[in-house]
């Protein structure tokens, strides 16, 4: 599964031991980290301070080590994708896993969201300093 030069032990492990189908949540600052998420999932911390690491430089190596084949994000108060999520669109635009296919992309409101992240199929939780609201992403792992 792994196809990079991702340097961050504890989350080259998880990435390792997450397999087919597996989701990884990549969550802003605010996000309930320890709550919001299936209780099993591996937490990686990378929350250093607002704005440091950000999100979309986050997706953007789990995407390089990964094979991504969708991409749950958490709508805003209008029912669209966020600034946040637009921007990780582009930054994903291209990828391909299995098949060709590119990334699936879909939105549900913050709620169902909060509910999708508690599924045992959930198994990394990457903390991000990413402070702009409505900027939670859950990525399904594909494959290759």
């Amino acid at each position: 599964m792994m196809r990079s030069g991702l340097l961050h032990p504890p989350l080259l492990a998880a990435l390792a031991g997450a397999g087919h189908g597996s989701q990884v949540l990549i969550a802003d600052a605010l996000y309930p980290h320890d709550t919001g998420a299936n209780p099993s999932a591996v937490r990686i911390h990378l929350n250093l301070r607002p704005g440091l690491v950000a999100a979309c430089d986050v997706l953007q190596l789990v995407a390089d080590s990964c094979y991504l084949e969708a991409a749950l994000f958490m709508e805003d108060a209008d029912g669209r994708a966020s600034e946040a999520v637009r921007e990780y669109q582009e930054a994903l635009a291209g990828h391909r896993h299995w098949g060709g296919r590119e990334v699936a992309w879909s939105g549900i409101e913050r709620f169902a969201f909060y509910e999708a992240c508690q599924a045992r199929n959930v198994s990394v939780v990457i903390a991000t300093g990413e402070v702009r609201p409505y900027s939670n992403l859950l990525v399904t792992i594909g494959v290759p």
